[in-house]
């Protein structure tokens, strides 16, 4: 896939230290009922390791900021219930959701990870917004 075409289905894209973070997002109409205050969206995260090493995600950190600007932090171990292992010029990809009882609001965050040599290290989770319209 060529970097054009990766920027048009990940538009949301954050590199550290040769990890890089892209992120797609979709409004869910069908799972969303705004007579309820109940907006719902998906989002499709890669995480590519362009390093030279294997690195493993072990756990993550969201700020959701709804509408009103109200934040709401995630902390958890892995993604999905998972705690991958990026082999260098792998990726790893996974969807999720987010509820939010306004029609917008936006994402953001960390992953924090640990290369094959034992080093910690974060890695930023570009900021993407969610929009119902």
């Amino acid at each position: 896939m060529t970097i054009d075409a990766l920027a048009m289905l990940f538009p949301n894209v954050a590199v550290t230290r040769g990890v890089a973070v892209r992120v797609a997002v979709s409004f869910l109409s069908e799972q969303s009922d705004p007579s309820t205050n109940r907006w719902f969206w998906s989002y499709h995260v890669r995480i590519e390791n362009g390093s030279d090493v294997a690195v493993q995600l072990l756990s993550r950190s969201w700020l959701i900021v709804d509408g009103r600007g109200t934040a709401h932090e995630v902390l958890g171990e892995g993604v999905v219930g998972e705690m991958p292992l990026i082999a260098p010029a792998a990726s790893f990809d996974y969807v999720s959701g987010c509820p939010l009882d306004t029609p917008s609001g936006a994402m953001s965050g960390s992953y924090r990870m640990v290369d094959e040599n034992g080093s910690a290290f974060d890695v930023q989770i570009p900021r993407f917004d969610l929009l119902s319209a």
